[in-house]
């Protein structure tokens, strides 16, 4: 698989995701994405990872950008980490 470069398409992939949804890159047409990628929900370095996207989300809401996060973790672990660190934006599973 090659690298995706920015401003090019991404591949539209569907994914499991929080608040009992799937979310595909088509969904976002017109507005542009951060998805970033942790190794493991609850840990030390993935929580203040995710808690730096939350405190900067209005900045990024602002110029029309949305925010997801990805890792291994189950929909269900997927969703006990949003809901406990109280994050806005979805986490792909």
């Amino acid at each position: 698989m090659s690298l995706v470069k920015i401003g090019k398409k991404v591949p539209d992939i569907e994914l499991a995701a929080t608040s009992d949804k799937s979310i595909k890159f088509s969904d976002f047409i017109g507005k542009n994405i951060v998805l970033y990628f942790y190794p493991k929900a609850s840990t030390p370095g993935c929580t203040q990872e995710g808690m730096d996207f939350a405190d900067a989300i209005n900045k990024f809401r602002r110029q029309s950008v949305v925010i997801l996060g990805a890792s291994r973790d189950s929909v269900k672990a997927q969703q006990n980490f949003k809901d406990k660190q109280g994050f806005s934006f979805d986490l792909l599973s």
